[in-house]
């Protein structure tokens, strides 16, 4: 083995243990200055979303509105997916092109937030419906 391998397995090794000690150092200096407090059943209750929760999980059916939010929320992920590689490659289109199409593909994200919201989809329902 000669003594440029040598150098790059004490620097991966160096570099291994410096990530563990920057992964654990946090963690162990918490466990040391955290406040030590008495631990209840309700401590360890799950917390279900500001319902309160009863029974097991599956008996518990959460309103629409969770799932459209979720909906919403991949949506604008998605987006963002997109939009990155349209950053990315404008300067290889025309200026005009490149921020009509721009342009269009906002308008279409922004028309489909007003039809979720003029649907009332961001309106949290007050009321408890047990289904």
């Amino acid at each position: 083995m000669s003594e440029k391998d040598l150098t790059a397995y004490i620097y991966i090794c160096l570099f291994t243990i410096a990530g563990i000690i920057a992964a654990g150092a946090p963690i162990l200096i918490s466990n040391l200055v955290r406040p030590r407090i008495k631990i209840s059943s309700r401590t360890l209750q799950t917390y279900e979303c500001g319902n309160i929760p009863f029974g097991q999980s599956w008996d518990f059916r959460h309103g629409i509105a969770f799932y459209l939010y979720a909906l919403m929320f991949l949506v604008f992920e998605v987006d963002v997916l997109y939009l990155y590689p349209v950053a990315a490659a404008f300067h290889l289109v025309s200026c005009l092109r490149g921020i009509v199409l721009f342009v269009v593909f906002i308008g279409m994200l922004a028309l489909g937030l007003v039809y979720a919201w003029k649907k009332g989809v961001f309106l949290w329902s007050t009321e408890k419906k047990l289904y």
